[in-house]
């Protein structure tokens, strides 16, 4: 008996378990021909890099699978520039779908059915959209948040939101919802938004615990907003309001015909006149509604999602009627929008010429680098003109790219990649006390050549008069792998002239002290300072309580002059065998490149050649350390 009892278990596991990925992967593929027939029918500003020969769960963007890899759980996809309606029989596909958030896109039309019903759907973010059409009444009843805020959704509140007994988030504002509030009791209810519709009578007792801004801009009354106005009563049990035309009193009646002519004009005048002002103030209101909708990117949005997030510093002049404006580049795979950026905690990095720069790290764990501009001269068309030009220089592998840039009128910001392994200016001067790993001969060379490059590309690619402008250090920041890459580009013409700090005003060209012109003869200057810089381990500023040199190519050239060459440079390249010729020659690259005349410096597609001739390939074979050199100071 136990004998069948095994074969039949063997048999059934011999059946079952080859058919098992098949049943998975058939999920999967089901799931990805929707997605495909999404991306295909509904147009996007940002491409995305779905396609049936890339695996879904590993590389789709703003796609999540669950943890067996067999089905799709998450889309969010926000500000991609989705536009048009969302077919049905696609998304709606996606039966295992847990969160969808297409929020900050221009999808229109009405709301198939088949997605907000898909019984697994837990979080849903569409705010930010022009869908219309009447609210969807088939709703999952798993839903924890739904949020249909900025749309301009019609009818009245479907009663069957009152089954969705695990909500936490309900956000239906700045729509053109009707009717009476129903009487909601969701123990689990924690963020409410209505306001800004067509809704009106009482506000349910059980929502009275919500505030103010939660009911604010319709025909409301009742806590928080004012009282409902209350009739008085007469000797009659029956209240007034019941009243019918045949109830009325002849008394009544004939008091009503004793008006005089003259008061019938008189409140026919007054009619009219608070009538037509009445039209003036809703024109008004439509036409500013209508300009700030049109006007930018993305709707503006009222109150981040309904959660009250504070702004961080570097978002503190975002504008209400502009947000969400947040214009990427094209190539950029990030998955956020401006309200993710500003809900994100924020580190400052610095404060340089152009304004302060943050690190930011989102709820998705993404880290990016924001850049608050400051004194920016430029209109918004010149500075969309010249985001286009940054754009296309960017796409270099010596050059930080900007991936993201807002602009309203107080505030312009830039994103940026993160780049966790710093600047060149932090690993020359970060810390040089004992135990420190010193910046080897080899990767200072590999630093320069590709910032070379990168400034070589910056000159090229954006013509004979484009700029850099802001050469140093610190902007000069590192792969992992050490090399080189220019930040910062295209802000030199965007702001007005930095005032002179004592960071930067050792890296300037004479001539730019003087006439506050720059050209790519002074980047180049800068260049050769920042080379100077690299060699000597000596920053072009002055500390207080240290003694570094303000005027780094003077001293340098003092030092040659007196042929005591060796001092020039940093004690830590001394310890290294066979690299003195190989300095010599970058100290002369570094001289000529901060030569007075700007007519005598050298092009950059020039000092890359020469750098090229210094790194040899036979020094990717040579160890970086090895014992201590024997060169004696002169």
């Amino acid at each position: 008996m136990k004998l069948q009892k095994s074969t039949a278990v063997l048999t059934f596991l011999f059946i079952v378990l080859p058919i098992l990925p098949t049943i998975v992967t058939a999920d999967l593929n089901s799931d990805k021909q929707a997605l495909l027939e999404f991306a295909a029918t509904v147009p996007h500003a940002r491409k995305l890099n779905w396609n049936a020969a890339s695996p879904v769960c590993s590389s789709w963007i703003g796609i999540t699978c669950n943890v067996n890899g067999s089905r799709v759980v998450a889309i969010r996809l926000p500000g991609v520039g989705l536009s048009g309606p969302i077919p049905a029989n696609s998304i709606g596909k996606v039966d295992a779908l847990k969160i969808l958030s297409l929020r900050s896109n221009y999808l229109s039309g009405n709301l198939p059915s088949d997605i907000i019903s898909i019984p697994s759907l837990q979080f849903v973010y569409l705010q930010h959209n022009n869908f219309s059409g009447v609210l969807p009444s088939f709703l999952s009843l798993q839903l924890n948040a739904l949020d249909l805020s900025f749309n301009s959704f019609t009818g009245n509140i479907p009663p069957a939101y009152l089954n969705l007994t695990r909500l936490h988030v309900l956000n239906l504002q700045y729509n053109s919802i009707s009717g009476a509030i129903p009487p909601f009791k969701i123990p689990k209810l924690k963020t409410l938004n209505f306001s800004y519709n067509n809704l009106n009578g009482s506000i349910p007792y059980s929502l009275q615990k919500f505030p103010y801004s939660s009911f604010v801009g319709n025909s409301l009354c009742g806590i928080p907003l004012k009282n409902c106005s209350t009739v008085s009563s007469s000797p009659s049990p029956s209240p007034s309001y019941f009243s019918t035309p045949s109830t009325i009193s002849p008394h009544q009646h004939a008091s009503r015909k004793k008006l005089s002519p003259g008061s019938i004009v008189a409140i026919a005048i007054g009619a009219c006149a608070v009538l037509f002002l009445l039209l003036v103030m809703f024109f008004v209101c439509c036409s500013k509604k209508v300009d700030g909708e049109r006007s930018g990117v993305l709707k503006g949005k009222g109150t981040a999602g309904g959660r009250g997030e504070k702004p961080k510093d570097f978002g503190s002049g975002v504008q209400e009627a502009e947000k969400n404006k947040l214009c990427f580049f094209e190539g950029c795979v990030f998955n956020f929008d401006l309200e993710d950026l500003l809900r994100a905690s924020a580190e400052v990095l610095g404060k340089g010429s152009y304004g302060s720069t943050y690190k930011a790290i989102l709820e998705d764990g993404t880290t990016v680098v924001v850049k608050r501009l400051k004194e920016v001269a430029a209109s918004k068309r010149e500075f969309e003109q010249q985001m286009e030009v940054v754009g296309r220089i960017g796409r270099h592998p010596n050059v930080v790219p900007v991936r993201a840039y807002y602009y309203s009128k107080d505030e312009k910001l830039l994103v940026f990649t993160y780049m966790p392994a710093g600047s060149l200016f932090i690993l020359l001067h970060g810390n040089r006390s004992e135990g420190r790993s010193p910046l080897d001969w080899n990767a200072r060379v590999k630093i320069s050549l590709g910032t070379a490059r990168g400034l070589a590309h910056i000159h090229s690619e954006g013509g004979a008069k484009f700029t850099h402008g802001n050469i140093k250090s610190s902007n000069v920041l590192l792969t992992q792998d050490l090399d080189g890459c220019i930040s910062d580009v295209g802000l030199a013409s965007l702001v007005n002239f930095p005032t002179a700090t004592p960071r930067t005003v050792g890296y300037r060209a004479p001539e730019v002290i003087e006439t506050r012109k720059v050209s790519q003869k002074s980047d180049v200057y800068s260049f050769g300072v920042l080379l100077l810089e690299m060699l000597t381990g000596k920053a072009p500023l002055q500390n207080s309580g240290h003694d570094d040199v303000v005027d780094l190519p003077r001293w340098v050239r003092s030092v040659v002059r007196e042929e005591w060459t060796a001092e020039v440079f940093d004690v830590e390249l001394l310890r290294y065998q066979n690299v003195e010729e190989e300095m010599v020659q970058m100290l002369q690259i570094a001289l000529s490149c901060v030569a007075k005349i700007p007519e005598t410096r050298p092009k950059m597609e020039d000092i890359v050649r020469m750098i090229e001739e210094i790194q040899q390939p036979e020094l990717k074979n040579r160890p970086s350390s090895g014992t201590e050199s024997n060169v004696q100071t002169p």
